[in-house]
């Protein structure tokens, strides 16, 4: 009974020292983040008097904190002499007198510890550790080296290192590491790809790392990961082209089945770099019908080569190109279901660009009846049907198949589209009323684009009525918008410069400079297109297109013009004076990554 109650006694007492304790720890750090640092150090002082080992730290930490540097030099030397095997109180003793100024002495105790540092990988670990934990990074990363000296092995502690390198932000060191990696951990290096694009800050940094690659290839040019990190730089700096050699030359060296260069030519696809990625699919067409990509790789050929043309980068030359490409697709493959794509890129082809208008008409007839077409590419096909209708003279076919196509796609993205080109088309042919009635329902369209669009031309509409009944200028202004949508640019400017000399003083004129400045951006000429777009931004502020006008300068001086304070103007005058505008989410993203915010919490 006596000795029961005896432990409950020291159970009880033992409680009691450590619930005061953990009072005056407690009350140490509030006293110290008041700022009473003296009555903190006395406390902390106390606890270490009590518990050397457990309150070393936090006593320690005080003293440096408080300067009082021989105190702290004084407690480290007794805890070593106490404690002689464990290397934390060696390193403590050297930030003591790092901190004090005597950077020798420092120096000395933990070049000691490299000098004898055991052959042993986990305390080799275990040292570097605590070095970290000093905020000693530059002596973590000797005892890692060292270890490897002694242990015999370059590839130890890589993945240690790589870390403080990063945190350190030694780039060369860090692309030295991942390069020693790699070979043997080649899984990790989209890892290596992300932390140096984090890290990398310009065209300094890619050339330290295409250096060392290219010294690496030479060394070692059986080594595929080198040329594979190699491409990857190359397309970080945007030189496409050097980059699918690259990707190319190691292809044909590994003779493999062509899967990296389809990936790569879709990030060139991405990045519109498209007469690079035209090589690379050539390429994979050329390696024989045998091969896995060749038939991906045609279809993408003729896409990109679409998307070249789509874009305005092309010449007469490439539409033609373009046109032989696809008929001999659907010669090689047939007229059916899986090449019914191509049949309608092709009419789009003829009817846009080539202005074959009856070919594509009867291209596109042909595919709307190919038994198993998919039930979306059917109804976008229907859709592109009623728009060439539309452009050879046959509207009352055309609004029969936008309705057909509208009926059979109720309360969908598709049905709601048809019935946008069906107002349209109503707006074409003058008849304004029942146009502005059917884009009045799409303003509250799933699509905002659709929503959007219907807004804009249903204001288009009743501004311009509202000024003239009979809308005789906007009835000519709508003539221009169809030969816009047919591109035939010539004519459309020439209609569009008629409207002031039949009707001066009209209502439309921030309406004709926008129809104007989309047409010279439709023909890349963004010279002519600028001047417009100011003059809409400044004269017309208040008006229909003032938001889009500010926003599309923004976006030819950042990516055409290259312009990017500019730019930042433009996003910011958007975030600032359109507060309600469709662009304005875009608009603020852009601006941040101009600014070079790195994170999306800035304003």
């Amino acid at each position: 009974m006596k000795k029961f109650l005896l432990c409950v006694v020291l159970i009880c007492t033992t409680g009691l020292k450590l619930f005061a304790q953990d009072n005056d720890l407690l009350l140490a750090k509030q006293y110290a983040a008041n700022g009473e640092e003296q009555k903190a150090l006395d406390i902390y002082q106390k606890l270490y008097k009590q518990n050397n080992e457990e309150f070393f730290n936090v006593y320690m930490t005080s003293l440096l904190g408080s300067k009082k540097f021989d105190d702290a030099i004084s407690i480290a030397k007794k805890m070593i002499r106490k404690h002689p095997e464990d290397r934390q109180y060696n390193i403590m003793l050297g930030t003591a007198y790092t901190q004090q100024g005597s950077i020798e002495k420092a120096d000395a105790i933990y070049n000691d510890l490299i000098k004898n540092l055991p052959v042993d990988q986990g305390k080799i670990s275990m040292l570097a550790s605590l070095f970290y934990q000093n905020a000693n990074v530059d002596y973590a990363i000797k005892i890692f080296l060292q270890g490897r000296k002694l242990l015999q092995n370059d590839q130890l502690f890589s993945y240690e290192l790589i870390n403080l390198y990063r945190y350190k932000r030694d780039k060369a060191s860090l692309v030295e590491e991942y390069l020693n990696f790699l070979p043997s951990n080649p899984p990790f290096i989209t890892q290596a790809e992300n932390t140096m694009s984090t890290l990398f800050e310009g065209p300094t940094d890619y050339d330290l790392l295409k250096i060392a690659l290219l010294k690496r290839i030479q060394k070692d040019p059986q080594q595929t990961i080198y040329p594979e990190l190699l491409t990857w730089q190359f397309l970080q700096q945007k030189q496409f082209d050097m980059a699918l050699n690259q990707a190319l030359a190691l292809s044909r060296r590994q003779n493999d089945d062509g899967t990296n260069i389809f990936d790569l030519c879709r990030t060139l696809v991405s990045n519109e770099a498209y007469d690079a990625a035209i090589r690379g699919y050539e390429f994979l067409v050329s390696k024989g019908k045998d091969q896995q990509y060749y038939i991906p790789a045609k279809i993408e050929l003729i896409n990109t080569k679409n998307l070249r043309v789509t874009s305005g980068k092309y010449v007469k030359e490439d539409l033609l190109s373009l046109e032989k490409d696809y008929n001999d697709l659907l010669t090689e493959f047939g007229k059916n279901a899986n090449t019914a794509f191509a049949m309608q890129k092709l009419a789009n082809l003829e009817a846009f660009k080539l202005h074959k208008i009856t070919d594509a008409q009867q291209l596109l007839d042909e595919t709307v009846k190919i038994a198993g077409i998919r039930s979306n590419l059917l109804a976008s096909c229907k859709l592109d049907l009623g728009d060439v209708m539309l452009l050879n003279n046959q509207p009352w076919d055309a609004t029969l198949l936008y309705s057909q196509v509208e009926k059979d796609y109720p309360n969908t993205t598709v049905g709601q589209d048809a019935k946008y080109r069906n107002a349209k088309l109503a707006y074409y042919t003058g008849d304004f009323t029942w146009a502005k009635g059917q884009l009045d329902v799409l303003k509250a369209a799933t699509s905002q684009l659709i929503a959007n669009d219907a807004l804009n031309l249903s204001l288009l509409i009743s501004d311009n009525i509202s000024a003239d009944t009979s809308g005789a200028a906007l009835k000519i202004y709508a003539r221009a918008d169809l030969l816009i949508f047919a591109e035939q640019p010539e004519k459309a400017l020439i209609t569009l410069d008629s409207i002031d000399v039949k009707y001066p003083g009209n209502s439309l004129t921030d309406d004709i400079l926008m129809a104007k400045a989309r047409l010279f951006i439709q023909q890349k000429n963004y010279a002519d297109a600028v001047p417009l777009l100011k003059k809409i931004a400044e004269e017309h502020s208040f008006d229909l297109w003032a938001d889009d006008a500010v926003f599309m300068l923004g976006d030819i001086y950042e990516n055409q013009l290259n312009d990017k304070e500019k730019a930042k103007i433009y996003y910011q005058k958007i975030i600032t004076d359109y507060s309600g505008s469709l662009y304005i989410n875009e608009a603020r993203k852009r601006f941040r990554l101009l600014r070079g915010d790195k994170n999306e919490g800035a304003s």
